[in-house]
């Protein structure tokens, strides 16, 4: 039961949760309910902005479940993240000899440092098509979480 004194969850809070994320039927991507609850504050990127922003304002003992659309959660997906890679560039950025299999998740350097990935959709003697939107992007999502604590 939530009384004037029951902490709630601001921008920067430092609390201890269990939370799931979970495709619409259901099957989990993430959960802790199983294990030991996470520990974390927020904005500090350990939970992406908009699974922060549906915390924002719940009571500590809070058992709540979000169903989040695309838009508000990875996105839609964008068609021009669809792009082919020369095989020069992939033979770049591979260990020496690796074999790729459509399916297969591939890092790239950034041209400002950091990394980015890709999944290859199709490969031949020329190039290979990657598709680098976010895997989840275009789906909609649950977000089910229970505030066991905020400090």
């Amino acid at each position: 039961m939530q009384t004037p004194d029951t902490p709630v969850v601001t921008e920067s809070a430092y609390l201890t949760l269990h939370y799931r994320l979970a495709a619409m039927d259901g099957t989990n991507i993430v959960s802790t309910f199983e294990e030991k609850p996470a520990t974390l504050q927020l904005g500090t990127g350990q939970l992406a902005p908009f699974l922060e922003a549906c915390l924002i304002g719940l009571p500590e003992g809070a058992h709540q479940t979000f169903e989040l659309p695309p838009e508000k959660a990875f996105g839609p997906r964008n068609p021009d993240l669809i792009q082919h890679v020369s095989r020069a560039t992939l033979t770049e950025n591979s260990n020496f000899g690796e074999e790729y299999v459509v399916g297969d998740l591939v890092e790239f350097s950034a041209p400002g440092g950091g990394r980015f990935a890709g999944v290859l959709r199709s490969i031949d003697n020329e190039s290979a098509l990657f598709d680098f939107n976010h895997p989840l992007a275009g789906q909609s999502v649950k977000f089910e979480v229970r505030i066991i604590g905020i400090l």
